[in-house]
């Protein structure tokens, strides 16, 4: 009987912490689902337009294509030399994939030419 009340005791305060971590966990509001950028008219006027957040992958493009990069080089330098084959590929994919990322694939970035009269 010790035991049952001790793991009913130990799953009441679990539920407990993780029932107060989702009050804390959801959104107040939606403001931070959304980004404000301002917009010219021709005649100067400025007003701010609210668009939308760009996708997890586009803000943090860089980061995620060198950790796949790396994954992918530990993987096959571990499955051919083992342990030291995993730093070499880890090492070698690090470079590929900051190779691709920087160099051949860089991010494009939008100017537009804004008249002023």
């Amino acid at each position: 009987m010790g035991d049952i009340m001790k793991k009913s005791i130990v799953l009441f305060i679990m539920s407990t912490l993780f029932a107060a971590m989702l009050l804390f966990a959801t959104p107040v509001s939606t403001d931070a689902q959304a980004y404000y950028r301002k917009k010219v008219y021709r005649n100067g006027r400025v007003t701010w337009v609210r668009v939308r957040k760009p996708s997890y992958y586009r803000r943090h493009r860089n980061r995620i294509n060198m950790a796949i990069g790396t994954g992918a080089g530990a993987v096959v330098g571990g499955l051919i030399g083992g342990r030291k084959g995993a730093l070499i590929g880890a090492g070698s994919g690090l470079a590929g994939s900051a190779l691709y990322t920087y160099k051949l694939n860089p991010k494009k970035r939008k100017y537009r030419k804004v008249r002023r009269y």
